[in-house]
């Protein structure tokens, strides 16, 4: 199965790595691409116990990838796309999604939007 991960935050990256270690092709896109660069180094954003070797050893396999491009993603086909997106939790039980602006999962969210605009295929 192809899976599109829109996000390489803690959720993102770790779902991503996950499910490409169970057999998946996954891609994860991020608007950030020193992060990006960092990630296909072998630098990991984010503490996580053996998330590093797993990014690896996917990325090695050819089920991991990443990209700073929405259209990347828009033009090939999948069978599914996950978008990370910050939530906070708050004293009461309830959560909150944050604030767009500070949540860089969600930018690309815009881009979709603007190329299906521009008149590409849903």
């Amino acid at each position: 199965m192809h899976i599109a991960m829109i996000g390489t935050g803690y959720v993102g990256l770790v779902s991503g790595a996950c499910l490409a270690d169970f057999g998946h092709h996954v891609t994860c896109i991020d608007k950030d691409a020193a992060k990006i660069a960092k990630i296909r180094a072998g630098v990991m954003p984010i503490w996580e116990p053996g998330l590093e070797a797993l990014v690896k050893s996917n990325i090695e396999r050819g089920r991991l990838e990443f990209t700073g491009e929405l259209a990347d993603l828009i033009e090939a086909r999948y069978a599914g796309a996950m978008l990370q997106i910050a939530v906070r939790h708050n004293r009461h039980g309830g959560s909150e999604i944050l604030n767009r602006s500070r949540d860089p999962a969600a930018q690309p969210n815009d881009d979709r939007r603007s190329h299906r605009q521009k008149g590409q295929k849903q």
